[in-house]
């Protein structure tokens, strides 16, 4: 039997950080080579992290990367790496180093580069034109990167055309909800019409706005799925592949020598013919289970919050904690992330804070076992008030004097984040923010909105799951599900006051704002006309607003930021 045992070092990278990537690398080509690992690959630029951006356009970080994978080709005794890097040639390339036995033995440059939704490639790189095959260990091996293996006739086709038995496509793709089933079918698929093994290593962990969920996936020349690696953590997922089984399944589909004879003939490098005829210990391959949708946004929005905090130089943050199911579930998934120890809760009541939320924001954070400071607003507001009479005389009160005491309490957790070093996450999440229902300065104040792409709706669903299930109330209290959503910036304040209801909006903001549906389609899918001129009409108005919102985490398919981009100033309106 020709066989090969394949890893997948599915690692959490950090853009920039070279010396700590490689020392990762490393790490995993040791553990690797301890289990007799023969080919072990890592994510699409793993050595540099991704994305990049402009730190392309700094040469002498080109130069460090490829100084640095010098290092890891001379650490890879006894055993083939495929590592991502950025190659410089006439021009800078997305590639893949394929590394054996402290040697490079070739580069694949990425043929598709992607430059849609948060994608934005054709600004760094120069696209490849080759799809080389590697025989390594007498087996023949092709190496693509993340969008090649998207398409259904590409790099993948032309390597299996020149007889490649297993594809390695590293890769590193950014997560939203329900993409790891859409994507694992699409890779089941590939490998079943080419009849050859797939490995798709992913990155795992937080950069900026981005996400990466891991699920590393190895798949047979059927389409059945070997192994899948851990959701939002790092893994090595290894696995025994029997090559000789291409060849059984390939006799059986004349096509493909049809299409070997017509197709383009990819170059092919030999590394090695036999496999090292030594002992190997036994390796346990694992499928780890996919999660449901309200889990795996759960564990997303922990992941991303806790690396975007620890990656950048913090250790605690604080929170406003108006005793709302918005700022709660802010705080448990910090105090999941980051431990409660490291989460300081602010309640800062006013003259509008209800008895009940003030008990309510105590009972949470007792139940997390945060700390919690109180500081009261009512005499600062009365100073503004006070300071703002002569100009302010003659007019009625208003969104302005609410909005005030917005201003005040983010002044109050950005003084506490300069003074002690913490990073102020803010509160508010996606259907407010597309709304322009949040303060400039105020609750929109802070380091990082990881409610950001989470519309109010899934808010409720996330905090339950994070109780353990319907009917339970601890750590979130059973009083915040319960109350009507209020900013309590004014008396008896109810959010329905300014928006329709969130059963209602949030449909809607999803056909708008992420799948750019018309007005009239919106309208015939069942819901008021004039109820959506006015939420279309909300949101048009407030890109100016979300221009200025700190960054969040991507969970759905069309976030606001890379994936949203729109003119700040635009007198587009829809005809009617």
């Amino acid at each position: 039997m020709r066989a090969l045992r394949l890893g997948l070092g599915q690692i959490n990278a950090t853009v920039g950080d070279l010396g700590g990537n490689t020392a990762r690398i490393k790490e995993y080509i040791d553990r690797a080579r301890e289990l007799g690992v023969d080919l072990l690959a890592f994510p699409e630029l793993a050595l540099t992290g991704y994305p990049p951006e402009d730190l392309l356009l700094k040469p002498h970080f080109i130069q460090d990367n490829l100084r640095y994978l010098q290092e890891i080709v001379a650490h890879s005794q006894g055993i083939a790496c495929v590592v991502g890097f950025v190659d410089a040639k006439e021009d800078l390339y997305n590639a893949a180093a394929v590394i054996h036995d402290g040697q490079m033995v070739g580069v694949y440059h990425k043929n598709y580069l992607p430059n849609y939704g948060v994608f934005d490639e054709n600004r760094y790189f120069q696209a490849g034109r080759e799809s080389p095959i590697y025989t390594i260990g007498g087996v023949h091996i092709g190496v693509n990167i993340c969008e090649d293996i998207w398409y259904p006739i590409g790099p993948t086709t032309y390597q299996v055309q020149g007889g490649a038995e297993v594809v390695v496509n590293i890769s590193s793709s950014p997560y939203y909800a329900g993409k790891s089933q859409l994507r694992e079918k699409m890779l089941v698929t590939r490998a079943s019409d080419e009849a050859v093994f797939v490995a798709y290593i992913n990155m795992v962990g937080g950069q900026d706005e981005l996400l990466f969920d891991g699920q590393s996936i190895i798949v047979d020349e059927r389409g059945v799925l070997l192994a899948r690696g851990r959701a939002f953590e790092e893994d090595l997922v290894v696995a025994e592949l029997d090559i000789d089984r291409v060849f059984h399944s390939r006799l059986h589909d004349p096509r493909r020598r049809k299409e070997r004879l017509e197709g383009k003939r990819p170059p092919r490098i030999v590394v090695s013919t036999s496999r090292p005829d030594t002992p190997r210990p036994p390796i346990t391959t694992t499928i780890h289970p996919l999660q449901d949708p309200v889990e795996e946004v759960y564990h997303a929005l922990v992941l991303g919050t806790g690396d975007y905090v620890r990656k950048n130089g913090f250790e605690r943050v604080v929170i406003g904690l108006s005793g709302g199911i918005d700022s709660s579930l802010v705080a448990a998934i910090a105090s999941d992330a980051l431990g409660p120890e490291n989460v300081t809760g602010v309640a800062m009541p006013s003259p509008y804070s209800s008895p009940r939320s003030r008990a309510d924001a105590k009972a949470l954070a007792v139940n997390l076992g945060i700390e919690l400071k109180t500081i009261p607003i009512t005499p600062l507001y009365k100073q503004y008030l006070k300071t703002l009479e002569p100009p302010f005389r003659g007019t009625k009160p208003g969104v302005a004097e609410e909005n005030i005491q917005a201003r005040i309490r983010g002044n109050l957790l950005m003084a506490l984040s300069n003074k002690f070093g913490w990073m102020v996450l803010t509160t508010g999440n996606k259907s407010e923010l597309a709304t322009g229902y949040a303060t400039l300065y105020g609750d929109m104040a802070g380091g990082f909105a990881l409610l950001k792409d989470v519309p109010k709706t899934l808010v409720y669903k996330l905090a339950q799951f994070r109780n353990g299930g319907k009917g339970k109330w601890k750590p979130i209290p059973r009083a915040i599900f319960l109350k009507p959503p209020s900013a309590e910036l004014r008396p008896d304040q109810r959010d329905s006051d300014s928006l329709p209801p969130y059963e209602t909006l949030d449909p809607i903001l999803q056909a708008y704002v992420e799948e750019d549906r018309s007005q009239e389609e919106i309208v015939t899918q069942g819901f008021d006309r004039r109820t959506v001129e006015r939420v279309v009409e909300m949101v048009d108005r407030n890109e100016y607003k979300r221009r200025q919102a700190p960054p969040g985490i991507k969970i759905t398919p069309r976030a606001f930021g890379k994936d949203r981009r729109l003119p700040i100033t635009s007198r587009y309106r829809e005809s009617r």
